[in-house]
Parts: structure tokens; C-alpha cells; sequence
């Protein structure tokens, strides 16, 4: 994949998941984005930082001592984890933010 179908695709995730957390209360859930990097910070302080790693064309995803790297698949035009466990990306932070904050997000379609 070249460079700008990349910054393209990552621009795009990214949106998504701000999309999915716009209507989060900013006490549950801070979400805070700089460039190419998405924080959220939970009430008890405790934090899920979202980024794009250009030089191997992933997205990185780090919470609760835990990370995950995730790819593009074109087959179900999806972000993939790189384990090939089927774990997707908007998926996992919603995963994260219910467990870390009690709140219900849905990951756009």
C-alpha cells in the first residue's frame, strides 16, 4: 500500500473512532487528538492512545498495560489486528471504553 492510500485510510479510521466517541460524556471519556494520535482519559485516569505508525502502515492501539498493532485488510476493508485473531479496531476501543469507563459505544459501520 503507498503512502498516501495509507495517510488516507488511517484519516479515515481515525475520524471513525472520534465519530463513535463524539457523544461520550467528556467526564467518562476525554478524548483528546493531536496530528495522528488519539488519547482518550478515563475518570480514574487511566489512558488508551490510538496512533498511526507510517513507516509499517498499521495502526497502533496501547490500554491497560495491553497493545495491539492492526493492518488494513482490503478483503474486508477493515483494521485488522496483525496476530490474525479477527480482533478490529473500533472494536477493541469500544471493548476498552466499556471496561474502562461503563460506556456503551457502537463502532460506525
Amino acid at each position: 500500500m503507498d503512502e498516501s492510500r495509507y495517510q488516507h485510510l488511517a484519516d479515515m479510521a481515525l475520524a471513525k473512532l472520534e465519530a463513535m466517541l463524539e457523544d461520550v460524556d467528556a467526564e467518562d471519556v476525554d478524548v483528546e487528538r493531536a496530528g495522528d494520535v488519539i488519547t482518550l482519559t478515563f475518570r480514574d485516569g487511566k489512558k488508551c492512545v490510538v496512533n498511526t505508525q507510517r513507516p509499517t502502515r498499521q495502526i497502533w492501539l496501547a490500554a491497560n498495560a495491553r497493545a495491539w498493532h492492526f493492518g488494513y485488510d482490503e478483503a474486508s476493508s477493515r483494521w485488522l489486528d496483525d496476530k490474525g485473531q479477527g480482533v478490529e479496531l473500533l472494536g477493541r476501543v469500544a471493548a476498552i471504553v466499556k471496561e474502562s469507563a461503563g460506556v456503551d459505544v457502537t463502532p460506525p459501520a
